[in-house]
């Protein structure tokens, strides 16, 4: 009979599936900046943007407004690694007068409980950080601040609805500053269900949604702030409280409110509002029960048809009659006692149809908010990306509480309609007191961190006069290095290349390159053709150096290097010709002219002995000669930046610099001659390669290295030297970031204060993390992935400190970088006499290339530093081949003009 009479309360998955979709849908439109504003779930963001990681500690208090008792709690929270807490609270009456009075009038009176408990727990003198717990919906702009949006749950306060409910606590508590001699300061407002979430979170760190269903109900979840058009940033997750009681409030539950919650809705204090929560909270559902107890009444199919003053008197049967009806064993006989006392006289079958109603009423309820909660689950996991879930449901609230059978039939409902999520639903203990206490430790240990984290970076932010200075210092190593009395002792060595011109379209041939300066060789076969259909076509050969090659005697190496030409020479057909070759050895070297070089240091990682003062064409002619298959005519030997500056001035006339950004870092460009001291003559130009990664070896610029620039600096192969390379260059800045990750990790600011073995391993942290890690299209998802695979097992806090600290490593990078060039540029344009200069560099390098913002912020900072010089960057295509390859070109043809 019941069954049929409430036939439309009862859902079907497939129903509830659809509520579910229903939901989704209203979640993203509270999320959109464009359709919040017609949304009914209003998805407001709260600004707490972590979950308790075990380290808090310290006094806090928290008051707590919105249910049918204000009450005022002191949390002692135990940094003694068994995550303890202590909590000692006071409860106050909330009178009619309050709650239904003005706004003056409720502050007042929270401020006065405030000061009566701090009295009985003898707090009165000390100054403690405060957590409100205000239970309605309300509109953040920080964490500390919060606007009404309306009132529910029978509070009816006058003037306070659109206007700041902190400053309102905090000007009540002025008024009693003086009087109390109360000094609090209020950090955090936070709502029940968000206070819900990090109670549970600080026992169990699974738990990022928080569940309230009590008088009122809502949940809060934490979403990614790329999600969030409300808030800027996209860095990182931030709590929502999706306010989910309006939820319907548009018409989208109509097909499922049924007559008896139009009635209930009518007769409600805020009619058309909150229509979910009206379907589903402890305030309602007793007076839906008595609503459909007296229809049917009416109908004459219970109690005879005969209807007491009782069952017509609105808020006669409460939350507390359901429950004792439905229990398990007594529920009968609980049913007939509750009837009788409304001198309603039920027979045996009335109270089974009444008990039957109250289980479908609450069933419903539980079914509904199941729907909603699965809702955020799967959005949870879509976030996360992943196929299966496991997480944990913080919940509070009387209804889920103190009824017989709705914590389990809401379970259930959860499992069948999200069976890839495993969720554990933990019961909050005082939630909304202790959980303002947790949102404010967690602010207090956020900002406490904040200092340290920026103090640790600090010294990274390079201001525009520091930048400005370095850009001077260069300029004067500059000089030095090509002055003849100084050029022996400076750290900019300007090494003359001997290549005096660059291409102009007439150069042709078939030639070899070799290129070597990295852990790989390389061996290319280069066709250059002029004229109209001119075009350069390359072939070439990878050859792997092995580290006991790299590091062993400078006889192995080259008999190695001539070991990968022959196998070339073989692969191509081309053994018997004589061709002219260009070799790129990208090491310091000094020249005598175009093809002797006597290498001045080894660099990135080499070691081989018998090397360092000897001319290395001569090594590469004696181990041909030791070979003795081939011979090859060797024209030129370059520095790769020099080629990466030919095969762009192939392109562009304009390009007289050449800048490699990558795993060295290095500047050649086109120099005149008469300021050259250390080569005869003064006619025409030559290029010359600066070697500038040494600027700072005689400790000019020292007061900008940092401590963590001086560990890597002591940790590498080469200690002292090139100290502007190991600030710049793709080779260190990883290494720069592991230091700084180990600093913070010592400090406790990450990975939980645990070092792994992992982050103690020197090269770990490659440079194209840094470029991954920094990419703009990377979600912290995917950084946390990176941090996996280098063994560190991040939480999402953690992603974005790293992030940070990628970021201002690099950024300082190319910011020196960008001081260095803005020097040349400068020296260029005064040499030149102009007062604007209009250049091209040639770029080469994986720094430049492939990191998402060097390229920008070295061209930023030359603009900035060197404002008449207009400078257009271009990317070269194989410097170090196809470069070398052109060189050869230059200098044969430049021969065949001289010997003309």
């Amino acid at each position: 009979k019941v069954d049929r009479y409430l036939y439309h309360m009862r859902l079907s998955d497939d129903v509830l599936l659809d509520v579910m979709a229903r939901f989704q849908a209203e979640m993203v439109k509270g999320l959109g900046k464009d359709t919040n504003p017609t949304a009914t779930v209003k998805m407001l963001p709260t600004f707490v943007r972590s979950l308790p990681d075990g380290s808090e500690k310290g006094d806090f208090l928290a008051v707590d407004l919105g249910g049918s008792q204000f009450r005022a709690h002191q949390v002692k929270v135990f940094d003694d690694g068994k995550q303890s807490s202590q909590l000692e609270s006071k409860f106050y009456p909330t009178p009619k007068e309050v709650i239904q009075g003005n706004g003056a009038e409720l502050f007042d009176y929270v401020a006065d409980c405030l000061s009566d408990f701090m009295e009985t727990k003898n707090l009165k003198h000390k100054k403690l950080p405060l957590g409100f717990t205000f239970s309605f919906p309300c509109k953040q702009t920080k964490l500390e601040e919060g606007v009404l949006l309306a009132w529910t749950k029978h509070f009816k306060v006058r003037g306070v609805q659109d206007t700041d409910v902190v400053s309102s606590l905090r000007k009540a508590l002025q008024k009693h500053k003086a009087s109390f001699d109360l000094d609090l300061d209020v950090l955090a407002l936070v709502n029940d269900t968000v206070g819900t979430m990090m109670t549970c979170g600080y026992d169990d760190q699974r738990c990022e949604i928080g569940l309230i269903i009590g008088t009122g109900t809502n949940a809060c979840y934490m979403e990614e702030m790329r999600h969030i058009d409300l808030v800027e940033g996209d860095e990182g997750r931030m709590c929502i409280n999706t306010e989910w009681g309006a939820f319907g409030d548009d018409g989208a539950l109509d097909d499922l409110r049924t007559e008896f919650d139009r009635e209930l809705d009518l007769g409600s204090l805020n009619p058309g509002k909150q229509l979910f929560e009206k379907m589903i909270s402890s305030l309602y559902l007793g007076e839906l029960v008595r609503l459909i107890l007296l229809k049917m009444t009416k109908e004459g199919l219970l109690f005879n048809g005969k209807v007491s003053t009782a069952l017509l008197t609105k808020g006669k049967i409460e939350m507390k009659h359901v429950c004792a009806m439905e229990k398990y064993k007594e529920g009968l006989s609980n049913t007939k006692e509750i009837l009788t006392e409304l001198n309603l006289f039920p027979s045996e079958e009335d109270c089974i149809a009444v008990q039957h109603v109250c289980t479908i009423v609450s069933f419903r309820s539980a079914n509904l908010c199941a729907a909603a909660l699965a809702a955020i689950l799967t959005r949870l996991r879509e976030n996360k990306k992943l196929l299966r879930m496991r997480t944990t449901v913080g919940i509070d609230g009387g209804l889920y509480k103190t009824h017989p059978q709705y914590a389990k039939r809401l379970h259930k409902v959860v499992r069948r309609l999200v069976p890839n999520c495993d969720v554990r639903f933990l019961l909050s203990v005082s939630g909304s007191g202790k959980g303002a206490a947790m949102v404010t430790a967690v602010a207090y240990r956020l900002a406490a961190q904040r200092k340290q984290i920026d103090a640790a970076l600090a010294p990274f932010l390079l201001s525009l006069e520091t930048l400005r200075e370095v850009k001077n210092k260069m300029r004067t190593e500059l000089e030095y290095g090509l002055k003849r009395e100084t050029q022996a002792s400076a750290t900019v060595k300007m090494l003359p290349t001997y290549v005096c011109g660059t291409p102009d379209g007439t150069e042709k041939g078939k030639f070899l390159a070799l290129d070597l300066g990295g852990t790989n060789f390389r061996v290319l076969l280069v066709k250059i053709r002029s004229g109209r259909r001119r075009s350069v076509q390359m072939y070439n050969k990878i050859f792997a150096i092995p580290l006991e090659i790299m590091q062993g005697t400078g006889e192995e190496l080259f008999d190695h290097i001539v070991q990968c030409i022959a196998d070339f020479l073989e692969y191509m057909g081309i053994k018997g010709a004589r061709l002219p070759l260009g070799f790129t050895f990208s090491f310091p070297c000094r020249q005598a002219s175009i093809d002797k070089g006597t290498l001045v240091g080894w660099t990135k990682g080499f070691k081989a002995t018998d090397c360092e003062g000897e001319d290395v064409v001569d090594m590469l002619r004696e181990a041909i000669r030791r070979r003795n298959e081939f011979d090859l005519d060797i024209v030129a030997v370059v520095n790769d930046t020099v080629g990466t500056m030919m095969t762009c001035g192939y392109e562009d006339p304009n390009c007289e610099i050449g800048l490699i950004a990558g795993t060295g870092s290095n500047v050649c460009y086109m120099e005149d001659m008469k300021n050259i001291e250390i080569v005869e003559g003064n006619e025409g130009k030559m290029c010359i390669n600066t070697e500038w990664g040494g600027f700072g070896d005689n400790g000019c610029i020292d007061n900008i290295r940092t401590k963590y620039d001086k560990e890597v600096d002591e940790g590498s192969l080469n200690p002292g030297k090139q100290r502007y390379e190991k600030m710049t260059s793709g080779m260190y800045l990883g290494e720069i970031v592991r230091q700084i990750l180990i600093d913070l990790t010592k400090q406790g600011l990450l990975f939980r204060g645990q070092i792994s073995e992992t982050l103690r391993k020197r090269g770990i942290f490659e440079t194209k993390f840094l470029s991954q890690i920094e990419s703009d299209r990377l979600a912290l998802l995917q950084v946390r992935r990176i941090l996996q695979q280098l063994g560190l097992d991040s939480t999402c806090e953690d992603s974005i400190i790293v992030k940070e600290v990628c970021g201002a490593v690099s950024k300082r990078a190319a910011q020196l970088c960008g001081a260095g060039l803005a020097a040349i540029v400068e020296k260029k344009r005064e040499d030149q006499g102009v007062d604007h200069l209009q250049i091209t560099v040639g770029v080469d390098g994986t720094l430049y290339k492939l990191h998402p913002h060097f390229s920008r912020v070295l061209r930023e900072t030359v603009k900035e530093l060197a404002p008449q010089c207009d400078v257009t960057f271009m990317l070269s295509e194989d410097g170090s081949g196809k470069g070398a390859a052109l060189i050869t070109a230059v200098a044969k043809r430049l021969h065949n003009v001289g010997q003309k």
